[in-house]
């Protein structure tokens, strides 16, 4: 019998993860073939979700509490949920209700025409303005650094084949990116149109800077084209000084009277060396990112699981 897992991040959804899990299970039955598990992984949620989700593993031996020792975010709790997932296809899938998991067998027949990972998408988020500008931006970054490919649409809601899955869980780093793993292993991307809902309560907990900070830690984590870049702004900043050295001697010689003015120059260095701090803080990224991975700092750490040893024995 195949098996579907279905792997949620939990963070500030004591009121949403029971709704989201009675979903799944009602969408389940439609197909009584098919067999599943959930894993709810807590990301030390300030609220009381791991109450929530001590309550749901002793309703249903199918649900598998994951509890986190402290916040690692959202990446890290899919890693993992990932490595305590047995399904033959596993789905990611929010914890707010905005992405239904009713819509699950369009990604998984999606799946089963040829594909290793299927992404849903939405024709019309639900979300804040920011988070869709932040979305598209991101898509662009990632098509031009880490290799997603420009028709497709990446999401938080996706389904992928066991293999896939195994081949993620062997990145042992610090920083995980989930979407450039994937773009790691496979190239066989499709996407699937699915509804996007409302939040069924509160906010995201995302803010703009955690938005720039995933961001960041996706390309600085999967690619060196960002120093590449750096050098060309470096060659393309000397090069602009070089021409601007070269006019003002001309115009000297040409007008041996004129005045050669401070604000230009004070405009030139401030240029200068903002671009190089810039290019320098860039630089420094990579070089933090390297330590903290020789210092082996870890990925997450499980404080406590539920329902394993039930599930397995039944």
């Amino acid at each position: 019998m195949e098996k579907l897992s279905f792997v949620i991040p939990c963070y500030g959804s004591e009121a949403t993860i029971a709704r989201v899990v009675a979903e799944i299970r009602a969408t389940m039955a439609t197909r009584s073939f098919l067999d599943y598990e959930v894993l709810l992984v807590n990301d030390a949620s300030p609220d009381q979700v791991w109450e929530q989700i001590e309550l749901l593993t002793q309703e249903d031996f199918r649900v598998k509490g994951v509890n986190l020792a402290k916040n690692f975010g959202q990446h890290s709790a899919l890693m993992a949920g990932y490595a305590q997932a047995s399904g033959d296809y596993v789905v990611s899938l929010d914890d707010d209700g905005q992405t239904p998991a009713s819509e699950v067998f369009k990604l998984l027949d999606k799946l089963k025409e040829g594909h290793d990972v299927v992404y849903g998408y939405y024709t019309h988020a639900k979300e804040h303005w920011f988070r869709r500008l932040g979305s598209y931006f991101n898509k662009k970054m990632a098509e031009s650094i880490i290799g997603q490919p420009k028709t497709l649409r990446t999401t938080s809601f996706f389904i992928a084949k066991r293999f896939i899955i195994e081949e993620i869980v062997k990145y042992p780093n610090p920083f995980p990116y989930i979407s450039g793993l994937v773009f790691r292993v496979t190239h066989n991307l499709a996407n699937v149109e699915v509804l996007h809902r409302h939040r069924l309560e509160g906010r995201s907990g995302y803010t703009f800077l955690g938005l720039i900070s995933l961001w960041a830690n996706g390309f600085t984590a999967f690619s060196v084209k960002p120093l590449r870049l750096a050098t060309l702004i470096g060659v393309f900043c000397a090069f602009l000084g070089l021409i601007s050295g070269l006019y003002l001697v001309i115009q000297k010689i040409l007008n041996p009277e004129i005045l050669l003015g401070y604000t230009s120059i004070m405009a030139v260095l401030l240029f200068v060396g903002g671009m190089l701090m810039l290019l320098l803080g860039l630089i420094g990224e990579y070089v933090g990112r390297i330590y903290i991975c020789i210092n082996q700092s870890p990925q997450y750490v499980v404080k406590q699981l539920l329902n394993f040893e039930k599930t397995d024995a039944s």
